[in-house]
């Protein structure tokens, strides 16, 4: 398997939460992370129907436009009640009329289908993360995490982004808008798939 050698590295996202939660994911590693955003990359069409998928477009776009080494990050919330959804389409549930994301309004939605099944339907839910790196000559790899929880309102927190203010992680009682994010850190899909990161490629 190949390995990552420590310099520079393109985090494929325009997504300032997830950068920051992969730059400090990457802190002991001796990268040198900079965001697609920063280098101006433009944000590829995620045309994938699988979190694999979409992880692939996004890396593989930063590394053939950067020259770089790429990792991509495509995560999502999986409530179970609602067959799944919103899944891989977790960020289309935020956008509104003029283009912008509200996660306000991605999380009424949430709660307004589950609402609407009555009031005793399961509130199970959890978050995926899928990883991929990309090298600029076209070798790469991904690997997957996920976190177990349960879906809660109304919304309690602000220390995290997205959907993490109505998420619970089984065993705990804060939301992940709640913990600090040292705390998220460590117990987070996106840190259960860069541990398998780890060992893979460094």
């Amino acid at each position: 398997m190949r390995k990552l050698a420590a310099g520079r590295l393109v985090i494929a996202s325009h997504n300032e939460g997830k950068v920051r939660e992969i730059r400090m994911l990457l802190a002991p590693f001796g990268m040198a992370p900079v965001s697609a955003k920063a280098l101006d990359l433009p944000e590829p069409d995620e045309t994938g129907t699988t979190f694999v998928a979409n992880a692939m477009i996004k890396a593989r776009s930063a590394a053939d436009q950067s020259g770089l080494p790429a990792l991509a990050d495509d995560s999502g919330l999986v409530v179970e009640a609602l067959g799944g959804e919103p899944g891989v389409y977790t960020a289309n549930w935020a956008e509104t009329e003029d283009g912008l994301r509200d996660w306000k309004l991605a999380m009424r939605k949430v709660e307004d289908r589950l609402r609407a099944l009555g009031p005793s339907v399961s509130r199970s839910a959890h978050f995926t993360c899928t990883l991929a790196l990309v090298w600029p000559d076209g070798s790469d790899l991904f690997c997957e995490g996920r976190v177990e929880g349960t879906l809660v309102w109304p919304p309690r927190g602000k220390k995290g982004f997205g959907y993490d203010p109505v998420f619970v992680p089984l065993g705990h009682t804060e939301t992940f808008g709640e913990m600090d994010p040292s705390r998220k850190h460590a117990i987070s899909h996106r840190a259960h798939a860069f541990a398998r990161l780890v060992e893979l490629a460094f």
